[in-house]
């Protein structure tokens, strides 16, 4: 019960902070962000910042993860990319949102996780194991794409999974100023980009991104 108020409570910061979308705020308020941290922070999962899971990794702050997939636009039915899949926490904000959702880990432990709690929770996400910068081959095109990790640049790779109408949320690096949160959209066959605001993010590692250590 006292997670339920910290939830609510959550979700109305999120609104007083800015995020408008209904239906973004509707799903924030169904996912149980504390069944996707460790069992040490339960008290602490709708506390607005990242906190630790495992394998070294982050479950980033729930006004970030509002603020990406508002930046998505997400309508019902739509096919949805979640690149890092962690805990699966952002993943089942996108599928309580209406979207059919892959999401993507290069870690086999945490994507076994990810998976066995989105399947309990009832969400609807299909967990894969791979080099997120490079997509899901045989999956798309994608109506929407999320990345959870930081990029050293537009990642290409992902941008052409795309499909027409199809949005692109990524962190960017922007050297020592940390990362800029960047939208690409395609519209006609080209690829638009604009700047959503500052952010920080662990580094996107793969192929067409940071390599490891």
């Amino acid at each position: 019960m006292e997670l339920d108020a910290a939830r609510l409570a959550m979700v109305r910061h999120l609104e007083a902070s800015g995020v408008s979308s209904p239906r973004v705020l509707e799903a924030m308020a169904r996912v149980p962000r504390e069944e996707f941290v460790l069992r040490g922070d339960r008290d602490e999962a709708y506390a607005d910042r990242a906190l630790p899971i495992a394998g070294g990794q982050t479950i980033s702050q729930p006004m970030m993860v509002a603020l990406i997939v508002d930046a998505l636009g997400l309508s019902p039915g739509e096919r949805a990319l979640d690149v890092g899949t962690g805990s699966g926490y952002q993943a089942a904000v996108m599928a309580a949102s209406g979207a059919t959702v892959v999401s993507v880990e290069r870690v086999p432990e945490l994507a076994a996780d990810a998976d066995e709690r989105l399947r309990r929770l009832g969400f609807d996400v299909t967990v894969v194991v791979g080099d997120g910068s490079l997509g899901v081959a045989g999956h798309g095109p994608f109506d929407a794409i999320a990345v959870g990790a930081a990029a050293p640049r537009l990642p290409v790779a992902l941008a052409r999974q795309l499909a027409e109408g199809g949005r692109l949320v990524v962190p960017i690096s922007a050297g020592s100023d940390g990362e800029q949160l960047t939208r690409l959209t395609v519209a006609d066959g080209r690829w638009a980009t604009e700047s959503l605001g500052p952010c920080r993010f662990v580094p996107l590692i793969g192929a067409d991104a940071y390599s490891e250590g």
